[in-house]
This record gives C-alpha cells, sequence and structure tokens, in this order.
C-alpha cells in the first residue's frame, strides 16, 4: 500500500470536486476529504447515491459537501459551462478535481467489440474527463495550490487482451494526464497525475471479475493515502507522475 499518513487538517479550506462520489473509490474519497477538512464537490448521475455520502459526510460533522447530480454520458457543452459557472458564484474557485467515474464496458475481444459500445466507453471515461478537466481549468488556475487527479488502471499502462475499449480509455487518461502537466508546469499553480487504483472491493471490480472473492481486495477506503497525499499540499511540486495506490 502507498505509505502516507495525512495530518488531520490536510485539506482545511480545500474545495475539491469527485466524479463518481456515489459509491466505490469515489464515494470514500470524498469522505476521506471531508474528514481532513475539505468541503466536497459530489458529482454522480444518480442522486440518491451522493445523498447519502452527503449524508455520512455532514453526520460526521465534516464541512458542509455540495450534491451535483450530473452524467457524464449524456451532458452537453454547455452543461459544463454552467456547472463551471454555478461553481464559481457558490464557492469562487477550486483547489482539487478528482477524475474517478468511469464505466467498463464489455470484456471482449476488439473483433468482436462493437462500435456503439467502443464509442459509450470512450465518452464517458475520455471524451467527458476532457469536457470537465478544460471548463473547470480557470476555476483551478484560481487556486494557489490545485491539483487535478486522474483514475487511471494498470491496463492503461500496459495492453492486456480483452480489455477493449475501457484498456484504451486508460491509455488516453495517461495521455490527457501528461499532456495537461506539461502544459501546466511552472506556469500555473496546478498539479496533475494519475493513480492506478489496483484490485479493489468495488462493483466494477466484481463486473470485471465475477468469479473472484471480493475478501481477498483491500476496500476502497483502504486505498486512501494516495488520494490524500496528492490533493494535499504535500505533494506540491509532484507533476506529470503515475502512482499506484497499492
Amino acid at each position: 500500500m502507498f505509505d502516507y499518513s495525512a495530518r488531520p487538517d490536510l485539506l482545511n479550506g480545500r474545495v475539491i470536486l469527485v466524479t463518481g462520489a456515489g459509491r466505490g473509490i469515489g464515494a470514500a474519497a470524498a469522505k476521506a476529504y471531508a474528514a481532513h477538512g475539505a468541503t466536497v464537490l459530489l458529482l454522480g448521475k444518480t442522486e440518491a447515491n451522493l445523498t447519502q455520502v452527503y449524508d455520512e459526510i455532514e453526520a460526521a460533522g465534516h464541512p458542509q459537501p455540495a450534491v451535483i447530480p450530473f452524467n457524464l454520458e449524456t451532458a452537453l457543452p454547455h452543461q459544463y459551462d454552467e456547472l463551471a459557472a454555478m461553481i464559481e458564484t457558490e464557492f469562487g474557485h477550486l483547489d482539487g478535481l478528482l477524475h474517478n467515474a468511469s464505466i467498463i464496458g464489455p470484456r471482449t475481444p476488439l473483433e468482436q467489440l462493437s462500435g456503439e459500445n467502443f464509442m459509450r466507453v470512450m465518452h464517458v471515461n475520455v471524451n467527458a474527463m476532457f469536457m470537465l478537466t478544460s471548463t473547470l481549468l480557470p476555476l483551478l488556475k484560481l487556486s494557489k495550490d490545485a491539483s487535478v487527479v486522474f483514475t487511471s488502471s494498470s491496463v492503461g499502462r500496459k495492453g492486456r487482451a480483452y480489455w477493449g475499449a475501457y484498456g484504451v480509455s486508460k491509455f488516453a487518461t495517461e495521455g490527457l494526464m501528461q499532456t495537461l502537466a506539461d502544459e501546466v508546469d511552472t506556469v500555473a499553480a496546478v498539479r496533475a497525475n494519475s493513480i492506478n487504483p489496483g484490485a479493489t472491493r468495488t462493483s466494477m471490480r466484481a463486473q470485471a471479475y465475477p468469479g473472484e472473492n471480493p475478501l481477498n481486495n483491500p476496500t476502497p477506503e483502504a486505498i486512501m493515502p494516495v488520494y490524500l497525499y496528492l490533493m494535499g499540499p504535500d505533494s506540491t511540486g509532484v507533476n506529470g507522475q503515475a502512482f499506484n495506490a497499492q
């Protein structure tokens, strides 16, 4: 596991947006950020899941989060602009952006992968992530110390058979991270890095490996050290790097 111990006030005063915040790794990250002082913007497509995370953060006495129902698969360009305008009005800036939301799509040979399925995965995992990044970048540049964290995968660092669109999308994720990191390096107080969570006890993992015993994998809460490290000031100056959570 990534070796890092976050101090309790690590993220005090920071505003951090988490995509896919309703469950799994996104929910765990949102609660971890809130527990360390951040105001967390919970973005996802299922409002009931987001509300549950909101209630847990409030019940724990952490800074009041915000629920943002937003479907990355169907959102139009003007909706991204409206999202940025709302965040600027309500919070003034953004200190962190965790790109966690993604879909896995069919695990099948490329020869058998339909164009429709390929394009759906690429749209959610790459196109929407680009739209969110480019639209929110001006708000991140208003921060004194901003961090963009991309969620990658081992199959996005070395190609593997039958991972189809998901694997390709994670290669694109690494490319987007590296491009952004090089563009902001030395010219803005923004850094960009990626995390490979590894095998984790989530519904997406269960979908990819239905015969696997989930108890053999760590919980999302157990892999949070690297997520906290990259969102806080201890990683200031770390840019363009690919991290492993475990």
